[in-house]
């Protein structure tokens, strides 16, 4: 009997296990445009202060990028639209008055990936407070989805060069969009045409003491670029070079990716003597293997002309920055 007992339950175990993984299989994928984020809650509440502390939080402007440009795309929906399809939407934000007060983040609950921040609250205020507290946390989370949707799309057509293993000893993925336009010694400098411009990825190594002062972070390496430009990035006249816009430092934070870790510079690059200007962003990574810094870097030339998705493009690239061994 409990021999019969134990077989029954292993075979319930077993069946319920398949259920699971037939409806993973199944889940649709999600859909959306990069940085687009699905609004879901009441016209009312939307055309009101929830509706502003929305746009503030999640339309705020992204940090470094000329003109001003807002770090996701909003589309507001109200409740009874929100089905079929539109559940599938990759990033969404759904707000409501109701009885309860909650505010959280849901994985792939309608397709996958997916991440849909769901606040609630009994009154007007305690939405407003349920927004202050999870905003933060729903913006890391889109934006972690939203670069692996990123990454996903251009895993299908990558770049094959060998330059940066045969140079740095490093490799990243990158689109075949993309080609080598300069490799010298300890530099690979990738580029791609875009309708106004050229989007930009470059590699380096720096020795491993180069940061070693905390208050003199930010200077060190703003001179660490503008020795680079000088060296490999020329203007269109003799003589001009890249440099970092001298009137705003660049923003830091840190940063881990891939077991890497190190620290994030986001600003804006101008050429020496000729007036030429646009975004950047800098990985500065602990490369603990061969004792260095590895720094890779993506900058957009497009003048006149919306960056975001340029810039988030390049973030996606240098984050599948890995070391050999």
């Amino acid at each position: 009997m409990k021999a019969n007992i134990i077989c029954g339950a292993l075979m319930v175990a077993l069946l319920s296990c398949g259920e699971r993984k037939q409806n993973q299989q199944f889940q649709p994928s999600s859909t959306g445009s990069i940085n687009g984020l699905i609004v879901v809650m009441e016209n009312d509440l939307w055309q009101g202060v929830v509706g502003d502390s929305v746009r503030a939080h999640f339309a705020k402007p992204a940090l470094g990028l000329m003109p001003e440009q807002p770090i996701l795309s909003l589309t507001q929906i109200p409740p009874k639209v929100f089905s079929g399809a539109v559940t599938r939407a990759r990033s969404v934000l759904y707000v409501a008055q109701d009885t309860l007060t909650i505010a959280h983040i849901k994985t792939d609950l309608y397709a996958s990936p997916q991440k849909i921040a769901v606040v609630k609250g009994t009154n007007q205020q305690e939405i407003l407070v349920g927004l202050d507290q999870l905003a933060e946390n729903a913006i890391r989370s889109y934006k972690a989805v939203e670069i692996k949707e990123a990454q996903k799309r251009f895993q299908k057509s990558l770049n094959r060069e060998k330059a940066l293993q045969e140079v740095l000893g490093i490799a990243m993925n990158i689109p075949s969009a993309y080609r080598v336009g300069k490799q010298e010694e300890g530099f690979v400098w990738f580029d791609r045409q875009i309708p106004k411009g050229t989007l930009n990825v470059i590699a380096y190594s720096m020795p491993n003491n180069s940061f070693s002062n905390d208050s003199t972070f930010v200077n060190d390496i703003v001179a660490m670029r503008d020795s680079i430009g000088k060296r490999f990035i020329p203007g269109p006249d003799e003589g001009t070079y890249m440099i970092t816009e001298r009137a705003f430092a660049p923003y830091l934070f840190p940063l881990a990716t891939n077991g890497l870790k190190g620290a994030e510079a986001k600003g804006i690059w101008e050429i020496n003597g000729y007036p030429m200007a646009g975004p950047f962003l800098t990985h500065i990574l602990n490369d603990t293997i061969n004792q260095r810094k590895v720094v890779v870097e993506g900058f957009a030339f497009a003048p006149a002309t919306q960056k975001r998705d340029y810039m988030f493009e390049l973030e996606a690239i240098l984050k599948t920055v890995t070391i050999s061994k």
